[in-house]
């Protein structure tokens, strides 16, 4: 664990009275001149009214070629910024004064003191002075206004957001899409007049065809050969669906020869006399169509009241359809219904799968492609973050901080010739596995006689024991960048980070990783507080919770 380490390494340094008193008074006085050089801050006002804003000033003097870095956040608590400004320049002889406002108010009465802040001018830091301010009640002339209970809570209903016009958009969108592909696909639609043409038996479709070139206007207006095209098609394709399955496109003497085949084998009993009717008008049919011959109207007549008769003559020879005939023929249409329902069924799958592509593609353009998968495929560290986190408080002194989950105690185990001189306490969520670890622990170290101050323990020699212990622990490739820290409520301390490569259970391969140290020394006792977060590179989510894990972190005072 990264909070296990030798005691050796954080032995108190005392200083005779006489020797502390010196250092002291050197750096006080150092301090004093580089800071008088160098920064000055005020403020416009000492005494101000609840709420009202007061304009806290920090002009620097610098090079033209040094570089400046303000304080940003909420670094003026216990009051608080309301606005930052603009940093103002403006050339002094050779060098550069920079002068950067802020608003600062208190929405509660009391006399505050805002705290020293950090300034950082190329890789040197200064502190300014604390300034004291007194926050006024704002008096209330009772005798004038008059006093009102408290009202009681009243319940709001919680807004509904406009999730629902989202819902909508898509029930409006899917009945759309229903509506076309029942209107298109599912429907009964009512049959062309070509569609029961071609559901009629053949024997009927034939006697159909010719009344309906009886209705032709083909004689009246000499066209001849179109009448002849019409009336051998309707025997042609009678012949192809009843007899011979190439009639059509079989040439007369092919299709003459073929039915004399045909009655030969005694497979139809087709008479002399209707073969020679046919063959006859085949051959007339054929001069007209590629000679250009031109027979009698009457003619015309005649052969088309022919063909009715020879179609009879046909239909009367021909063998009752065989029961095996019948089911193969009903097998047929099954067949043939199956396959328009297979693609009704196949078009309308089609239009669903299109239509969710739409939607995730309309909410991947608005959200983000990533956080639409992994809302419909479920992610462990989106859900740690958007669930229900908790705060609370863990150690002796407290470390106030939010998490996703409760940590749970577990306290490492100390060595027993150190067990007497700390306590350590610890609490944890996850594993180094995991998308997501945390551990905070709090060490407090009984030191005997002289009391200990807070720079007895060197931060940064704990935080590389802290990480010679995670390389123990199979971690490896630890890359370190270390920075000054200060919480939110003004506790300064050291904020280790980096990356480093994470060992795969039950495999020698590793992923990589990203993690923080955060390492505190309490004011008044010789406690060492730590918060480390360990987290997959690349996940987003796992990076905004420690984000957010580490904006939270609090640390506060137990009473003396």
């Amino acid at each position: 664990m990264f909070y296990d380490f030798k005691f050796k390494n954080f032995s108190v340094r005392s200083f005779n009275q006489k020797t502390i008193g010196l250092f002291l008074l050197f750096f006080v006085l150092f301090s004093s001149i580089s800071f008088s050089q160098e920064i000055s801050t005020s403020i416009d006002s000492t005494s101000i009214k609840i709420g009202e804003q007061i304009i806290y000033n920090i002009e620097v003097e610098v090079d033209s070629s040094d570089l400046v870095v303000f304080p940003e956040g909420q670094t003026f608590m216990p009051l608080e910024m309301i606005e930052s400004f603009q940093i103002d320049t403006t050339k002094k002889d050779a060098r550069f004064l920079l002068i950067k406002k802020y608003g600062l108010t208190q929405f509660d009465s009391g006399k505050y003191a805002i705290p020293r802040q950090k300034i950082l001018i190329g890789d040197k830091a200064f502190y300014t002075d604390s300034l004291k301010v007194i926050v006024n009640a704002i008096q209330v002339d009772s005798t004038k206004q008059g006093l009102y209970d408290i009202k009681p809570i009243i319940e709001v209903e919680k807004s509904a957001g406009d999730w629902w016009k989202t819902l909508l958009l898509i029930i409006g969108l899917l009945i759309v899409v229903a509506a076309l592909l029942y209107w298109f696909l599912w429907r009964k639609k009512p049959l062309t007049e070509e569609e029961e043409i071609a559901l009629l038996p053949p024997y009927e479709r034939a006697k159909l065809a010719l009344r309906k070139l009886d209705e032709s206007n083909y004689l009246e207006n000499s066209e001849i050969k179109e009448y002849y095209s019409d009336l051998t098609l309707t025997i042609r394709r009678y012949l192809d669906e009843k007899v011979y399955d190439r009639a059509l496109e079989s040439t007369t003497d092919e299709l003459i020869t073929r039915l004399n085949l045909l009655k030969e084998g005694n497979q139809i009993d087709l008479s002399k006399e209707t073969l020679g009717n046919l063959e006859s008008i085949f051959k007339r049919a054929d001069l007209v169509k590629f000679a250009k011959s031109a027979p009698d109207i009457e003619l015309a007549k005649l052969d088309r009241n022919t063909i009715d008769l020879e179609i009879d003559h046909v239909k009367e020879v021909l063998p009752e359809p065989t029961e095996e005939e019948k089911l193969l023929d009903q097998e047929y249409k099954d067949n043939l219904e199956r396959k328009k329902k297979r693609r009704k069924i196949v078009l309308t799958s089609l239009a669903a799968v299109l239509v969710l592509i739409a939607v995730f593609v309309g909410f991947g353009v608005k959200y983000g492609f990533g956080y639409v998968t992994d809302t419909i495929l479920g992610n462990d560290s989106k859900e740690l973050l958007e669930g229900q986190w908790v705060r609370s408080e863990y150690g002796v002194p407290p470390i106030d901080i939010s998490t996703p989950h409760v940590l749970k105690r577990d306290n490492p185990p100390v060595p027993e010739d150190i067990k007497a001189q700390l306590e350590t306490s610890a609490f944890v969520f996850g594993t180094f596995q995991d998308n997501f670890y945390i551990n905070v622990s709090t060490t407090t170290f009984k030191h005997e006689g002289e009391e200990s101050e807070k720079k007895d323990i060197d931060l940064q020699k704990v935080a590389a024991e802290s990480l010679n212990t995670l390389e123990k622990g199979g971690i490896t490739d630890i890359f370190v960048k270390q920075e000054e820290y200060i919480t939110p409520n003004g506790a300064e301390g050291l904020k280790t980070f980096g990356t480093l490569n994470i060992p795969r259970l039950n495999s020698n391969g590793f992923y990589e990783g990203n993690y923080a140290l955060l390492q505190f020394v309490s004011e008044n006792k010789v406690v060492l507080q730590q918060i480390l977060l360990v987290w997959k590179t690349g996940d987003t989510y796992a990076e905004k919770i420690s984000e957010r894990v580490i904006n939270s972190i609090e640390l506060k005072k137990t009473d003396q």
